[in-house]
């Protein structure tokens, strides 16, 4: 049996849901046991909902005595008690989100190990020690085969279908006896005013596009967004063309996304957007022109003005929240 490891990301509302992918992905190696590290001190609150996904063991991870290192405060200091609990516990893999958090804190743990990591991937199989990467705009998908133990993956957000998978879980205690270099400290972490929901970790993306005229008509797509609980994102060309700024891009030079629902308004479907969100669970498409490259891309298309599709669509969703 190998032990299997996944750095769990927590937000106001507790573990964040795009974790559980990671956790299902986590148990594709077959016979193995899953540890979740918690790094902000709320293990036990968070053992519930792991538990549910298979996580058996719940690791309360701190550094050094209790009252003595603040790991909120120092990333390296977080990557070092994750390099001491993967020696500790023994674990042949960590898994773990390629968030903007994720991806800096992987990248401090493998450079600490000298261990490989690959981020942004769309599977993996730990039993055949193999990730899956997308390349050249998503045209081709690389196996990359990792002859190393431990070895670190960073998977895209939301490109994992969770799947529960109920165990009895437990929690564990561990400090690790490392010490702060004190070479960076995190003294303010600012978030964003709106409360948006972060377009990497969106179970829901509504994105509009350069027929979206101005920033202000924004609002249309953020009325409906506001109703299911989306994130609005933009193309390129409306982020060229000022109507949005650059953290709501979605694309080749933007973010890229793997929502369970993409609704585009007013975007072509050029191959540098698709490259960005074509790992999408269902697309919908909304184009007055019929011939737009986005209809041979997605599920549904509805060929239509966005300015009178979305505020239909929007009452429509409001009239369903009130009934149920």
């Amino acid at each position: 049996m190998s032990n299997i490891g996944v750095w769990i990301e927590t937000g106001e509302d507790g573990v964040k849901e795009a974790n559980f992918g990671v956790i299902t992905a986590a148990r594709s190696g077959g016979n193995s046991e899953i540890y979740a590290f918690v790094l902000d001190g709320n293990a036990d609150e968070c053992k519930e909902a792991l538990q549910s996904y298979g996580v058996q063991k719940v690791v309360a991870l701190g550094a050094g005595p209790p009252e003595a290192d603040d790991l909120s405060s120092s990333p390296d200091l977080k990557a070092a008690a994750l390099v001491d609990a993967i020696k500790h516990f023994s674990l042949t893999a960590l898994l773990g989100l390629s968030s903007a958090k994720g991806r800096d804190l992987l990248a401090r743990v493998a450079a600490l190990m000298d261990a490989p990591l690959v981020q942004d991937c769309v599977g993996v199989d730990l039993a055949a020690k193999t990730v899956t990467k997308s390349h050249f705009s998503g045209k081709t998908v690389a196996t990359i085969k990792l002859n190393a133990s431990p070895f670190l993956c960073g998977l895209r957000p939301n490109v994992i279908e969770a799947q529960i998978s109920l165990c009895d879980g437990e929690v564990i205690d561990y400090q690790a006896p490392v010490q702060d270099p004190g070479k960076l400290v995190v003294k303010e972490v600012k978030q964003n005013p709106s409360g948006a929901v972060d377009l990497t970790e969106a179970n829901i993306i509504i994105t509009g596009g350069r027929p979206i005229a101005s920033a202000d008509n924004y609002k249309i797509l953020r009325e409906c967004a506001d109703i299911v609980g989306a994130a609005v994102g933009a193309s390129r060309a409306a982020v060229d063309a000022g109507f949005a700024p650059h953290s709501m891009q979605v694309g080749q030079t933007g973010k890229t996304v793997s929502p369970k629902l993409y609704i585009g308004c007013g975007l072509s479907g050029s191959v540098q957007h698709f490259a960005g969100m074509k790992t999408s669970k269902i697309i919908v498409a909304i184009n007055t022109d019929k011939d737009a490259p986005i209809f041979g891309k997605c599920d549904y298309g509805i060929i239509g003005d966005l300015f009178e599709v979305v505020p239909v669509l929007t009452e429509v969703l409001k009239e369903q929240g009130e009934v149920d």
